[in-house]
């Protein structure tokens, strides 16, 4: 890997600097906000989402640790939800090795799914009170039968919501976050949101190494690239936690979810 900065590397290092902030205020914006800045950049698109899985693999080891140390995490859960999605993730990485002839053959499959679950990621910060309260509560029948049904098979669904986060986050880099809440929160209501975050964490640190180490198989990882990223954001994360408790969290959330929004159209239609 060459450690040398250039004066072309200074946007990328940007780049990671303007999406480490938004992680650290927020607690999102990796990989939504990450790979398509860096597609729009002129990196190929696969190669931007495989240098940002291990991006968000190494960029979250540091948070998973406080939460392991905070006993923040539920372990039984990160081990069930891996269950699903590693396999999945190792299969889907197989499928775009063997049943494609090149990465121009599934970039239209890699650019609907991100730009689909940057959507998801953006619904998910615009409307997150509301999820988490309909999530939560138990009102109305219909949410009745389906959290019964739910609280009886734990498992099973989180299993298959493993599989589904293993496919869309190999895909696309993007999910593991977000998406990942957004599931612990369905399947495990009472759980206290710190416990929610720290499995969702944890359990991120493992998809997107998993993921990004597949994409490194297929030489869709550029480690300059992930370097100048590192060198940026790293700092600006550190600093965007630490101005997070002072800075208006429902205004940044619909600007965030508002651009993701925007990015998302781009990419589904363009």
């Amino acid at each position: 890997m060459d450690f040398t900065l250039s004066l072309h590397d200074l946007h990328f290092i940007l780049t990671g600097a303007l999406v480490g902030l938004c992680v650290g205020l927020t607690g999102v914006g990796g990989g939504s906000l990450m790979t398509p800045l860096l597609s729009l950049q002129g990196i190929p698109l696969q190669t931007a989402i495989g240098t940002d899985l291990l991006y968000a693999a190494i960029s979250k080891t540091g948070g998973s640790a406080v939460h392991a140390r905070y006993r923040n995490i539920n372990w039984r859960i990160v081990f069930t939800l891996a269950a699903g999605s590693l396999p999945a993730a190792m299969l889907t990485v197989w499928g775009l090795k063997h049943l494609f002839p090149d990465a121009k053959s599934y970039k239209h499959i890699l650019t609907l799914v991100l730009g689909m679950m940057i959507m998801v990621t953006a619904l998910s910060l615009l409307l997150r009170p509301w999820i988490q309260r309909r999530l939560q509560a138990g009102a109305g029948p219909v949410h009745s039968a389906l959290r019964e049904r739910l609280n009886q098979h734990s498992t099973t669904a989180t299993v298959a919501m493993g599989v589904a986060l293993g496919v869309l986050v190999t895909l696309s880099s993007v999910g593991a976050g977000v998406f990942g809440v957004m599931v612990l929160v369905a399947i495990y209501p009472t759980l206290p949101m710190i416990r929610i975050i720290g499995t969702d964490v944890a359990h991120a640190v493992a998809l997107t190494l998993v993921a990004g180490l597949g994409h490194l198989t297929m030489g869709n990882v550029d480690w300059h690239l992930l370097y100048i990223l590192l060198v940026g954001s790293l700092p600006m994360i550190m600093i965007g936690t630490h101005w997070s408790s002072r800075m208006p969290e429902n205004i940044i959330r619909v600007l965030l979810g508002t651009t993701l929004l925007l990015l998302s159209l781009k990419f589904m239609f363009a």
